[in-house]
């Protein structure tokens, strides 16, 4: 029996995964980063000091943006 492994991510304004999804769609090019709170009310936490996970985060919504050609603000 194969079991499918799943992976989710917490999808929150301001999160790593969000953060991903924000700089595809605003062609900014690949930055991690998050923040703890909400976006620009909490002092940003920068790719230096991001776990694994979250880098995983950040580039699985950065990836996901970027694999539908529609998802960017023209």
């Amino acid at each position: 029996m194969l079991l499918e492994m799943r992976t989710y991510f917490d999808a929150r304004h301001g999160g790593p995964y969000d953060r991903g999804t924000a700089d595809s769609w605003y062609s900014r090019g690949r930055n991690p980063h998050f923040f703890r709170g909400a976006s620009y009310d909490s002092a940003p936490v920068e790719e230096k000091d991001m776990t694994p996970f979250e880098l995983k985060e950040y580039n699985a919504g950065f990836d996901e943006n970027e694999s539908d050609p529609n998802a960017r603000k023209n």
